[in-house]
């Protein structure tokens, strides 16, 4: 049977900065505008019409965690579950036009989903002209939970989403959707609900070297990477945008291809500096800017 969540659909995040957001995301991630008006802004890598929308606010936090489903029919079975995992729907219609079907629910802990049919996607027109790196797609987001064990339970059950790996203690545990990517979401064990970072895939690795250049050119600079993680053994580097938000650039994952008898990896070795290689298979540990990084969720009603 299909897994209802697929895979990340899109995120939208609350600002104060939308024009240095919207910079920050053209000029050096290499987006494309699809949607603008005073109110919030859409952006894409490719033909889909929105993987990024950023809504002008008072603050600067995340608003929606989008995950995209392939049917209608697997929203609704997603929002029949809502309430027997412990979670409340807000919305059962689609917070963008460019979808058919969703629902928006929120969990005890703070955050807040959206299950949305595919975003519109115009499949031959893939690319635009930019002076930006230019990446493939939004491939993963890593969330911040209180009770970590908590979420993944109340996505396990509404979304079906899987374990692929996780850390002993429950730190952080990478969860898999139908598209069989190593993992679509990190659950990280934090102090409040938020998010660590969005990201979006690099298909080649010398788009790093562009990619630090041009923020070189922005007086900014690369939080962590070039490095190749482990769990999941793609490529990756991070900085900051104008809001506080963290964008990691990724390679491609691995791929759970056998999912009839895949086995998801527990990860023991927790202790620094001996786990170094764990997160990062090049040998460079996380830095403190890293680790502690916070971005709220918005509070909800």
């Amino acid at each position: 049977m299909a897994q209802i969540v697929h895979a990340v659909g899109h995120v939208k995040l609350n600002t104060d900065c939308l024009a240095d957001v919207v910079r920050d995301s053209t000029e050096i991630l290499g987006l494309h505008v699809t949607h603008d008006s005073a109110e919030q802004v859409w952006l894409s890598s490719n033909g889909r019409k929105a993987e990024v929308v950023f809504l002008a606010a008072a603050e600067n936090a995340t608003h929606t965690i989008g995950l995209e489903t392939l049917t209608a029919e697997g929203v609704e079975t997603a929002a029949a579950r809502v309430d027997a995992a412990g979670c409340r729907v807000l919305s059962e219609t689609p917070s963008l036009d460019c979808m058919d079907a969703g629902v928006t629910f929120a969990t005890p802990e703070g955050l807040r989903f959206e299950i949305h049919t595919p975003i519109r996607d115009d499949i031959h027109r893939p690319r635009r002209a930019t002076n930006g790196v230019g990446p493939r797609r939004m491939d993963h987001m890593n969330l911040l939970s209180p009770d970590p064990q908590a979420t993944v339970r109340q996505l396990e059950a509404i979304g079906d989403v899987r374990m692929s790996e996780k850390m002993v203690n429950d730190g952080l545990t990478w969860l898999y959707g139908g598209n069989r990517q190593h993992h679509i979401l990190g659950i990280v064990k934090s102090h409040a609900a938020g998010l660590h970072h969005y990201s979006f895939e690099f298909p080649d690795f010398s788009m790093y070297c562009r990619l630090g250049d041009i923020l070189d050119l922005h007086d900014r600079q690369l939080i962590w990477g070039p490095g190749r993680h482990r769990p999941g053994d793609n490529t990756f580097a991070y900085y900051l945008d104008s809001s506080g938000a963290m964008v990691e650039c990724a390679g491609p994952m691995s791929m759970i291809a056998d999912d009839a008898h895949f086995e998801p990896n527990i990860i023991t070795n927790l202790e620094r500096p001996g786990n170094v290689r764990v997160m990062n298979v090049w040998g460079d540990p996380a830095p403190l800017p890293w680790r502690e990084h916070f971005f709220p969720f918005t509070a909800l009603d």
